[in-house]
């Protein structure tokens, strides 16, 4: 009767544990088969193929020596010729497997800790299994949790059925945490690594924001009033625009609610982080003004092409503007996608003025005619040279004081200087020794292959190994001041996503990647390495210490282990 107590006891062990790690009851029951199997194979030779099997039902352990049927047998241990397997079951052919009971394992105190371990390590795997599977299909949710410990300036939050940590740059700043503080952030990665699922979590996502406000704004909730993006520079301030698909409901005034109730709520949870709320518009030109608020705008110029924007704003307006170290017009940037320009109403008056003298000495150079007629094309539009020779002769022969006689003469000049201009560059790309595979990189024109040559980059090898900022520049921000570097390609208003294409054919070309290579998804974030190190395994055994340790108990019984 010993042993039927046991055997129950065993199952009930199964049950507490499943139910304490949330897995299933059965995988409880294969980690103790395979424990009992380790401890039977050390006992019986681990040559040997032992298979146990506890029956979810009564609890009672069967074991059994699984030996193939051969004709010829090599190895004794797991081979059994068809002769003899047909003395223990006649029906048997060669190729099956044949069970041999083995008599009940007598379990010694070695053999019960060692049984513990592989259950502890089962039961571990299949827990993480649970974890990465659950929270795997929660990323973009926000999650609550209490703060477990901080070490290095991560913080280690318990979310209840798992532990998830906030790394330092995905924390707020001057946001100090201790132990047993609630936190709410967002799940923005899950991870598979060695020492078990990794749950990221962020604060100064984007996407926090917009969590918190579809949490604070039912309408918002309900899909009425849409979030259609959001820019922030966390902890300081965040623009979010909003659209409302109910013409009834205005959706700036729903997000802030009743005397500021609902945004105050989300203000509160980032640490006072100040919140523009912009309503947002199909109209590319009056959603960048809006999103530039509070500053006052008199006029915008688009030039769609390079989604660059040109904002004209009073005198007194700039400051406010632009923002505290240019936080103001960054964020508006962001909002909307555009690069975004802010001059005052003398500085555009200037920089029009300084244009126009420019382009009126360039038509004078390039088409030998005097500075009344180049003033001309400088007024109705035309900006290059390539403009005036390929566009339509009726444009030019339309303005006040030309006729077609006048137009042609004018176009001819034109092609005739680009054709010189194009030799001397040519030329010039021979003295440089630039080679031909570069040239068969697509958008490369051949001013901007003798710039590329005049800095060293004279085939697809040197193009290939160049970086988006070689060519584009970059700018870096010092002590609230912006210092801007020239790249090779600086005055071409190459977009950086046109400088990567460049880069990339470069690339291709050369050998170094394929085809298919491009066609793939984006490369996926970098893994950060956690600094903080993980609980220790004798703390994780400790967790589930009580209904283990009851199995070593059973396990190392050594009485009554025969019916």
């Amino acid at each position: 009767m010993a042993v039927s107590a046991n055997r129950l006891e065993l199952l009930q062990i199964a049950e507490a544990v499943a139910r304490e790690k949330s897995i299933n009851r059965e995988v409880v029951i294969e980690a103790m088969e395979d424990a009992i199997q380790k401890a039977a194979k050390s006992r019986y030779g681990s040559e040997n193929e032992i298979q146990a099997k506890i029956d979810p039902v009564t609890g009672e352990i069967k074991l059994s020596r699984l030996l193939e049927v051969v004709e010829t047998v090599v190895n004794e241990a797991t081979e059994i010729t068809l002769k003899a397997a047909k003395r223990a079951q006649k029906d048997i052919e060669i190729g099956q497997v044949l069970a041999e009971d083995l008599p009940p394992l007598d379990f010694g105190r070695v053999a019960a800790q060692n049984a513990k371990q592989v259950i502890v390590q089962k039961v571990r795997d299949a827990e993480r299994e649970r974890q990465y599977e659950e929270y795997r299909d929660r990323i973009g949710e926000v999650a609550n949790g209490t703060v477990k410990r901080v070490e290095y300036g991560n913080v280690v939050v318990d979310l209840g059925r798992a532990e998830a940590i906030v790394r330092r740059d995905e924390s707020l700043p001057r946001e100090n945490f201790r132990y047993g503080d609630r936190v709410r952030a967002y799940i923005y990665d899950v991870r598979r690594e060695q020492r078990g699922p990794q749950i990221f979590l962020s604060r100064t996502r984007p996407e926090f924001m917009a969590k918190l406000f579809a949490q604070e704004v039912p309408e918002i909730y309900d899909n009425i009033v849409n979030i259609k993006s959001v820019a922030r520079d966390p902890g300081s301030r965040a623009k979010i625009a909003v659209l409302s698909q109910d013409s009834s409901i205005d959706p700036v005034g729903a997000c802030v609610g009743m005397r500021g109730a609902r945004v105050q709520a989300v203000v509160n949870e980032l640490q006072g982080e100040k919140i523009d709320i912009i309503p947002w518009s199909h109209d590319a030109a009056t959603f960048i003004v809006n999103a530039l608020a509070p500053a006052e705008v008199v006029k915008v110029v688009l030039d769609e092409d390079l989604e660059r924007i040109e904002v004209v704003v009073p005198d007194d307006q700039l400051s406010l503007a632009i923002g505290r170290r240019g936080q103001n017009v960054r964020l508006a940037s962001q909002l909307t996608g555009w690069e975004i320009d802010i001059l005052t109403e003398q500085q555009e008056s200037e920089q029009r003025q300084k244009e126009f003298a420019e382009r009126t000495e360039k038509f004078m150079k390039a088409l030998d005619v005097d500075e009344f007629i180049a003033q001309l094309l400088a007024s109705e539009g035309f900006t290059s040279v390539n403009e005036v020779a390929f566009v339509d002769p009726s444009e030019i022969s339309s303005i006040e004081g030309f006729d077609e006689d006048t137009a042609d003469e004018i176009q001819t000049r034109a092609r005739e200087h680009l054709e010189q201009r194009e030799a001397e560059l040519e030329k010039r790309c021979k003295e440089l020794e630039i080679q031909d595979d570069i040239r068969e990189v697509e958008g490369l024109s051949i001013e901007m292959l003798v710039a590329l040559g005049e800095n060293d980059v004279k085939c697809v090898e040197d193009l290939a190994e160049c970086a988006t900022d070689d060519l584009i520049g970059w700018s870096e921000r010092k002590d609230g001041d912006v210092t801007k570097y020239e790249g090779f390609l600086d005055g071409f208003n190459l977009r950086k996503f046109q400088a990567e294409e460049m880069i990339m054919q470069a690339r291709v070309k050369a050998g170094w990647i394929s085809e298919e290579d491009l066609k793939k998804d984006e490369p996926e974030e970098e893994a950060v390495e956690d600094e903080a190190e993980t609980e220790e395994t004798a703390s994780e055994e400790a967790e589930s210490s009580t209904p283990l340790e009851d199995a070593e108990a059973i396990f190392s019984e050594k009485d009554d282990k025969e019916e």
